[in-house]
Parts: structure tokens; C-alpha cells; sequence
């Protein structure tokens, strides 16, 4: 059990690292990691706090703020377990016309 959870900490941080650079993070590795979280919980590896807390810190290592400071107290009202929120930052937009 301590390797998946080695493992997730692992994924965590590349997720958080790569948007913190302003890279994109590809769904299918976010939602690996979720799988690996809902596991975690079912194998008694971790419940949702302890989960919620390790996730919490890899982010504020990666960006430099707390989850809480970027998606609200409230995060986890929008972002169930075992949603990570872990989204890219909104492209600029510029209008093509006048109009």
C-alpha cells in the first residue's frame, strides 16, 4: 500500500509542476491518478482527508498557494472525491473583428 501512495505523491507533483509552468495536463493522466485515489480508499491505503492533505500539499509545493487560495474553501463542493483540480489556465482570447 505505501508504494501506491508513493506513487500518487509522485503524480500529483508532475501534475502540479506541469501547471504551474503553464503546460496542459492530459485527462487520461488525471483521471489515472483519480482511479489510483479511489483505490487507495478502498484498499484502506488512505481515507479521504489523509488523501485530501497529501494532494494539498504536493499542490502548494508545485504553484506556490494553497488549493483553498485558488479553487475557495469550498473546493470540494465543485470537485468531489476523487476529482483532482488539476486544470490549465484559460488561453487568452483576443476578438478577430472590430465588432
Amino acid at each position: 500500500m505505501e508504494k501506491l501512495l508513493f506513487e500518487l505523491k509522485q503524480r500529483w507533483a508532475a501534475m502540479f509542476a506541469a501547471l504551474a509552468a503553464g503546460d496542459d495536463v492530459p485527462p487520461a493522466q488525471r483521471l489515472r491518478a483519480e482511479g489510483m485515489m479511489e483505490a487507495a480508499l478502498l484498499t484502506r491505503a488512505a481515507d479521504v482527508e489523509a488523501l485530501d492533505c497529501a494532494m494539498a500539499d504536493r499542490y502548494q509545493q508545485a504553484v506556490g498557494r494553497t488549493i483553498e487560495e485558488d479553487f475557495g474553501a469550498d473546493w470540494r463542493a465543485f470537485y468531489p472525491f476523487p476529482q483532482i483540480p488539476a486544470m490549465g489556465r484559460r488561453a487568452p482570447v483576443y476578438p478577430s473583428t472590430r465588432d
